[in-house]
This record gives C-alpha cells, sequence and structure tokens, in this order.
C-alpha cells in the first residue's frame, strides 16, 4: 500500500532492523532496575503534613489531562487525583498537577517529586516488580491502534507493509510495534520521537504515513483537531492489551488501598445508582446494606483505610461516579465505554465487595 518505505534520512529498516532499534530502548524503559526509590512509608502522612497531593500528569493529552484556557488541568486522569484528594484530605482543591513526559515520569515518582502517576501509563510485568511500583487498580482498559489519513486507502493494519510509523521512544507503544511487526512480517520504519506534541505535529506534517499508540490517544489527538479530524481514520487493529490506572512507589500499602478504594467506590457508586447530585440522600435513605457500608451510614469502613466514615461520599462529590466522570471527561470525544462499561452491562470494571 505505502510501496518502498521513505527514508526520510534514515535508513530502511527490515524485521530485523525494527526489533534491533526498537527493543533496546523500549526494554530499558520497562526492564531496567529504577533507582532506588524515596522512602514511601510515611506518604499518607507526608501528604497531610504538606496538605497537597502532587500528582503527576500528562503534558496535555485532550480528555485525560490537559490545561484549559486558564491553564487549570482538566480530564479523567485529572479527576481521578481530585478524587483521591476528597478522600484523604477531604478537600478535591488540594492537588498539585505536576507535568511528567514518557521519559521521565518512573524517575519523577520514585524520587518522590511526585506522590501519583495519574497519566495513561500501562500495568506491565516489569513495571510492577523490576520498577519497584504498584498498580492499584485498572481505570481504563485500552488497546495500541493506528491512525491514517482516510484518502490513503489504508483499512487494515496488514496494509501497513512500507509506512512510516511515528511512535514515542520508552513506551509499551514502541515495544508493541516492533512485536507486532515482526510476528506479521510487516516491514516498517518508525519515526521515534520523545515529545507527543512533536510526534502528533509530525504526523499531522505528513513525516510518517501512521501514528500509533493507545486507541484512546488517537480519539483524543484526532478530536482535538476539531472539523480537520475528519480527514484521518483510527484502523480497527487493536494489537496489545493496554490496562491504564494510577501507578503509586511500592513500600505504602495504606496509600495504595486509598488510591484501589478511591476507583473501587466510583464504579460501585455508578453500579447502585449514586452520583454526583444524589450522594448525600442516598447516604441518609439508602436500605441497602453495602451502599450503607459504602457511604460510612454503618460499619467502620473508613477507619480501616484511616479515613473518615464519610470519605467516600467527598469523593463522588466532588467527582461523581465512575460513569459520570467518564462520560463528562471522554464523552464529548465520541470514545465509546467498551470494556470500561459495568460488569453489569458486558464491561470489565467490577468493584470488589464493600463488606
Amino acid at each position: 500500500m505505502f510501496g518502498t518505505i521513505r527514508a526520510l534520512g534514515a535508513t530502511v529498516l527490515t524485521l530485523a532492523g525494527v526489533a534491533a532499534v526498537l527493543l533496546p530502548s523500549a526494554a530499558r524503559a520497562q526492564q531496567q532496575p529504577a533507582p532506588a526509590a524515596a522512602p514511601a512509608a510515611n506518604t499518607v502522612e507526608a501528604i497531610r503534613s504538606r496538605g497537597t497531593l502532587l500528582c503527576g500528569v500528562n503534558t496535555g493529552l485532550a480528555g485525560f489531562s490537559a490545561p484549559d484556557a486558564q491553564g487549570q488541568y482538566r480530564g479523567f486522569d485529572v479527576d481521578f487525583c481530585h478524587a483521591v484528594a476528597a478522600a484523604l484530605l477531604g478537600d478535591p482543591g488540594k492537588v498539585r498537577f505536576v507535568r511528567t513526559t514518557t521519559q521521565n515520569r518512573f524517575t519523577a515518582l520514585q524520587s518522590g517529586e511526585v506522590d501519583i502517576l495519574s497519566r495513561n501509563t500501562t500495568w506491565s510485568f516489569s513495571r510492577d516488580t523490576a520498577l519497584g511500583f504498584d498498580f492499584p487498580a485498572i481505570t481504563f482498559y485500552d488497546g495500541q491502534g493506528f491512525m491514517v489519513r482516510a484518502d490513503s486507502g489504508v483499512t487494515r493494519g496488514s496494509e501497513l507493509n512500507g509506512a512510516t510509523v511515528c511512535v514515542q521512544p520508552g513506551t509499551t507503544t514502541e515495544q508493541n510495534l516492533a512485536d507486532w511487526a515482526r510476528a506479521n512480517s510487516i516491514q516498517i520504519q518508525p519515526v521515534v520521537i520523545e515529545r507527543l506534541e512533536e510526534v502528533t505535529g509530525a504526523f499531522f506534517a505528513g513525516r510518517c504515513d501512521v501514528f500509533t499508540t493507545d486507541i484512546s490517544g488517537l480519539a483524543a489527538t484526532r478530536a482535538a483537531q476539531g472539523p480537520r479530524g475528519e480527514q484521518y481514520r483510527i484502523l480497527e487493529d487493536v494489537i496489545s492489551k493496554e490496562p491504564l490506572g494510577p501507578v503509586v512507589r511500592q513500600g505504602d500499602p495504606r496509600f495504595r488501598d486509598i488510591v484501589a478504594w478511591t476507583h473501587f467506590a466510583m464504579v460501585a457508586a455508578e453500579e447502585f445508582g449514586i452520583t454526583q447530585q444524589n450522594v448525600e440522600q442516598m447516604a441518609q435513605n439508602d436500605p441497602r446494606p453495602e451502599v450503607q457500608r459504602l457511604l460510612g451510614r454503618t460499619g467502620e469502613l473508613g477507619q480501616m483505610l484511616g479515613l473518615p466514615n464519610d470519605w467516600a461520599v467527598k469523593v463522588i462529590k466532588a467527582v461523581g461516579n465512575y460513569g459520570e466522570a467518564f462520560q463528562r471527561n471522554l464523552g464529548p470525544l465520541g470514545i465509546q465505554r467498551g470494556p470500561n462499561r459495568l460488569w453489569t452491562q458486558g464491561g470489565l470494571q467490577y468493584a470488589p465487595p464493600f463488606r
């Protein structure tokens, strides 16, 4: 479909060449042990003493974490940090957002520059073990895909032989691309660019035929183009599993639990019909035993986390239930719930019982 690979000032890569170029940097990012972690045992106390949650976010990904016209961060990942702040500090506004890139995000977390990463980061074996991180929950089930120009005539990934592909280094995306090309005997040339803004700029400027990242990222990038977005097509191919969610340092199980159960509270709230508008009424009047425990009317679940018993009420009042947060941030971009529907609706989002 694309004919001979355009050199773009680089040597044409065979499959072996793709693996040789891509795998070292991707593998280093995922497998090389990280620097020694900052002490994590007192993360909760440090946050309370500081009075602010330090949240590492993307430099700018529409719908997930991006500054608005006033410079305030908005998005699905941003709302999650507001939710954690509401649970831990009682105030969703007590968050400082720190811009992180694919290259410095893990260093920022290990060094203590941030308390939590909430920015399209994939849960993988090496990151969970060799890098010394914990992934408390999967807030967004995703998968890697491809975007091309609509007038390219390409409709399937199998037609990408001979294409140049824009990709960020040091990501699961980079390694997935190499694995997929090798497994399918497809010859491609990666155009590796570090900053997301520069990657997308290169694609829209025609420096590469294809842009690859998580499908949610492709949808957000295309939507940010406005009417021009109709000139681009996201292929139906999904070449990987990308479970995305918040990341914390290992060594502080209490903070990890607070982060995990904040997500589960939002998911359970949607399942029980608890919304940002009715949460206080439900806390007073809903007779269901699990709702009473979730919202702190009975039991001592908050105490088990070292939080006030109404912590979940504060979370839901701040950002709404999972479905509300999803629709508010991602609905306008046309991103469908898909596997992020509740388990009762055929999806994968599932909260353990509150008991």
